[in-house]
């Protein structure tokens, strides 16, 4: 486990202590859960940005070609 300080806007801190609060957790708890999702979700958009760039729009068009043009079933229709 590490210790870091941070200076934060009273505004900021009071949101954090308020959320917190409402989910019966610690502040130290909330921060280390908003990092970790903060850093998961950059990894998502790594990855989802790497799988793309892997993609083909010649490949993708032929495939989509492929799917039959009919209407959905009813309870698939919006």
């Amino acid at each position: 486990m590490s210790t870091i300080s941070i200076r934060l806007p009273e505004s900021l801190h009071r949101g954090i202590r308020e959320a917190a609060r409402r989910e019966g957790v610690s502040i130290n708890q909330f921060i280390a859960s908003a990092a970790g999702e903060k850093l998961a979700a950059w990894a998502t958009e790594e990855y989802l940005g790497a799988r793309a760039r892997r993609g083909d729009r010649g490949e993708f068009e032929s495939a989509l070609a492929r799917v039959p043009d009919r209407e959905p079933p009813p309870e698939d229709a919006l």
